[in-house]
């Protein structure tokens, strides 16, 4: 994601409110996120979709990374349980 240009990319509510329609227009053009400000403090950003999404997915792909390391981490500490004994706890909770 392209970095903030502070003379360009902060801007406070009340020009927002004025200009929302150009400022959508500049986040969708320069691919670079929009800070918008409240009382001279940073209240909200403003992303364009695509830039979102691609956030979107690496938030999952971090997510998924997390998890298989985590799993490393309980194999290597004898943390396991094996497929006979996962599926009998599974079926007991269940009632199956």
């Amino acid at each position: 994601m392209p970095r903030v240009q502070l003379d360009l990319d902060i801007r406070p509510i009340s020009e927002f409110r004025e200009k929302a329609a150009a400022f959508v227009e500049q986040v969708h053009q320069t691919k670079r996120p929009l800070v918008i400000t409240q009382h001279g403090r940073s209240a909200a950003v403003l992303l364009d979709i695509s830039e979102y999404e691609r956030l979107m997915q690496r938030l999952d792909k971090l997510e998924i990374i997390g998890a298989v390391e985590e799993g490393i981490k309980d194999v290597e500490a004898g943390r396991v349980t094996s497929h006979a004994e996962a599926k009998e706890q599974l079926l007991k909770k269940f009632k199956v």
